[in-house]
């Protein structure tokens, strides 16, 4: 697979705690992080979007993955943290949150550090994991963000509504542009 093959040949994750489990993407997909403060509910949504945040004039998604997976939703802590990721919906890149328990560290895979996932026994979808990454004597799942972030899912959502991501997500009250589809550079 495409995918697989890219990311093995990156280095460098980023690895985070979703309910105890720890979780990585590609560090190259990560804008910044920031701390959870306030995200706008958008009504109508599914329960694993927490809403929308205002990143310095920007209207971004928050995606809590936790809920996504189908485990919880993810309780707000001083921890909590909210990871801004680059992420490739319908070939246009856009800011999406993360909602995560808390962020642990940038770990280093070699290509041989990076297993085959699971095809059963995961808390999640198979599809969502890219690999499985070695440290120590555990593993991180490597996840797949734009297959988590699909346009697809999205989009189902935004169906339900009748209504564009960008009209819902300027309809929360967040000031700034469109920005879900700016990238910032």
């Amino acid at each position: 697979m495409d995918v697989r093959a890219t990311d093995a040949q990156q280095s460098q994750y980023l690895s985070f705690f979703i309910d105890g489990e720890e979780y990585a993407i590609g560090i190259l997909q990560v804008k910044e992080i920031i701390r959870y403060e306030t995200v706008t509910k958008v009504p109508t949504t599914p329960r694993w979007i927490r809403g929308v945040l205002n990143l310095r004039g920007l209207v971004v998604p928050a995606v809590d993955l936790a809920a996504k997976f189908g485990i919880r939703e993810t309780p707000v802590t001083p921890q909590t943290c909210v990871v801004i990721v680059e992420t490739d919906l319908d070939g246009e890149r856009t800011l999406m949150g993360v909602v995560a328990d808390a962020v642990s560290q940038v770990l280093d895979f070699r290509p041989e550090d990076i297993g085959e996932p699971p095809p059963f026994g995961t808390r999640i979808r198979v599809d969502y994991i890219v690999g499985m990454g070695k440290v120590g004597k555990k593993f991180v799942h490597i996840l797949d963000i734009d297959g988590v972030l699909s346009a697809a899912e999205l989009m189902a959502v935004t169906s339900a509504t009748d209504e564009p991501v960008a009209e819902v997500s300027g309809s929360a009250g967040v000031s700034g542009s469109a920005g879900a589809t700016e990238a910032s550079s």
